[in-house]
């Protein structure tokens, strides 16, 4: 999943960067309203992290002008947004939910609790409501970054873990190569490598082990699938 945080303290910038990035989220970062405006028209994100005081603005206007649609970007007006701030006033609480945000959490805050909100939030993509998901034989524990097929531990990088728990939260569906890149790499990585597709490939064969049937197809020219088994329940 990809995130964009944007604030302006440089060394909790980078905290937030290598926290983050160790839990296998893709991280693009900008410091004040007119670079993340310029990042979320250009890229589509899955959730936001958001600063109030900016050096150029307001995070609370920055908001509202994603949930009016204004931005007019690749990630829209749905964008789930985490407000990060040490604005604690009830007032300033209500107002940032009342403007759209997802979610509020006050500065200073203890990075376990940020990264649950965060999957809390990311989750609305499957419908689930537990750190747990499982897709057939598949089974994936995004709290403590596990995955296994039928009881057999895999032992995936971070980015198999990431391209697979987003094949998960689509199962059945056509993902493009483009769409991976968008959502589980950042804004350094290079469109024209074969990146995605050794990625994909390795975790194909990871999946399958010595014997077990490959859970992933390429479906030519479009992208790949993660085989949705008959009869499985929502993660």
């Amino acid at each position: 999943m990809r995130v964009l945080v944007v604030e302006d303290e440089e060394d909790l910038v980078e905290a937030l960067r290598y926290g983050l990035v160790r839990a296998d989220y893709a991280v693009d970062v900008a410091y004040d309203v007119n670079e993340a405006s310029q990042k979320l028209y250009a890229a589509c994100y899955d959730l936001m992290i958001l600063d109030l005081n900016l050096p150029d603005g307001d995070g609370f206007e920055l908001c509202r002008a994603v949930r009016a649609g204004e931005l007019d970007g690749e990630s829209g007006p749905d964008l789930r947004i985490l407000m990060l701030t040490a604005r604690d006033r009830l007032a300033d609480r209500v107002r940032g939910l009342d403007e759209g945000a997802d979610d509020y959490l006050v500065k200073p805050f203890a990075f376990p609790e940020l990264l649950a909100r965060v999957r809390a939030l990311l989750r609305r993509d499957s419908g689930g409501g537990s750190a747990v998901w499982t897709v057939g034989e598949l089974r994936l524990d995004t709290g403590r970054r596990e995955a296994s097929r039928a009881g057999r531990r895999l032992n995936l990088s971070p980015k198999e873990f990431a391209v697979l728990r987003y094949l998960m939260s689509r199962p059945g569906q056509v993902v493009s190569p483009e769409d991976l890149l968008e959502h589980v790499w950042d804004e350094n990585a290079d469109p024209f490598t074969n990146t995605v597709r050794v990625t994909v490939g390795t975790l194909r064969r990871k999946l399958a082990g010595d014997d077990a049937d490959p859970l992933i197809e390429t479906v030519v020219r479009h992208g790949y699938r993660l085989r949705e088994p008959a009869g499985r329940e929502g993660a």
